[in-house]
């Protein structure tokens, strides 16, 4: 399969199958915070569809591919731990308590079907990055894609390590994890998601897909203003005195050495 129409399609069909399917489980279940657990491994099902259509023979479809899968795994894997038995999430419930009995229509369309529509629009990169038949040998911006792809992924790991081990403390409970990555930057996970797809988004551009970029820009809007950053300090805190210091001393996205 050649056309890219044809591979976006074929991926936005087996996303919305996907996400139709969890929406019924999370019916049988209770519990609509199952969606969380997909965003990763929707990535993995979207690399993977891709590599098998446009069947080319490129080291860069493949390196795509595998980066998607360690990124997209690792996060499935660690969201599985950390939500295991803690039940649905609060964003779920007040979506439950606000529409009561229209509910599970309703978050089949605001939940599965918008979360579908945004995971398939933020991997336009790795869709196009392994059909668009551009440069086939390594190039500088491989190079530095990857480069960027593990800078992130470091971040993004070990920043979630640091923050479990943390959590793990009960003497932690109202604490701040100031130490660590988190010593430069108050969302390292965030951070690091974000180099991942820009990351990624560098390799598709040395394939000839740099028209792909609105993707990269969505995911970060999103990490910055909607669903990461902006949404996690709204409450924070709140819950956590020492907080107000904090972001008076580290910045909240991109890392740098903490002000007096």
């Amino acid at each position: 399969m050649d056309s890219p129409l044809e591979v976006m399609g074929v991926n936005l069909f087996a996303i919305g199958g996907l996400m139709f399917v969890l929406w019924l489980l999370s019916i049988v279940l209770g519990n609509t915070s199952i969606v969380d657990l997909f965003w990763g491994t929707g990535f993995v099902v979207i690399a993977w569809i891709t590599n098998q259509l446009v069947g080319i023979e490129n080291p860069r479809s493949l390196i795509i591919a595998i980066l998607t899968t360690i990124w997209g795994m690792r996060l499935t894997i660690y969201l599985l731990w950390r939500n295991w038995g803690q039940g649905e999430d609060d964003r779920y419930r007040a979506l439950r308590a606000r529409f009561r009995e229209h509910f599970t229509f309703v978050s089949l369309f605001t939940v599965f079907g918008l979360q579908g529509a945004i995971l398939w629009f933020v991997a336009l990169p790795i869709q196009m990055g392994q059909t668009v038949r551009g440069e086939t040998g390594p190039t500088f911006l491989d190079g530095i894609g990857i480069a960027l792809w593990g800078l992130g992924f470091f971040f993004e790991a070990v920043g979630d390590y640091q923050l479990a081990r943390f959590k793990a403390d009960p003497a932690n409970e109202h604490r701040v994890l100031k130490s660590g990555l988190w010593a430069y930057t108050r969302h390292p996970n965030y951070f690091g998601d974000c180099c991942v797809g820009w990351g990624i988004y560098l390799l598709a551009v040395a394939s000839g897909a740099w028209w792909t970029i609105l993707s990269p820009v969505l995911m970060t809007y999103l990490l910055l203003k909607v669903s990461g950053v902006a949404l996690l300090e709204r409450t924070i805190g709140d819950r956590r005195p020492e907080y107000a210091d904090y972001v008076r001393t580290t910045n909240a996205f991109f890392p740098w050495p903490r002000t007096r």
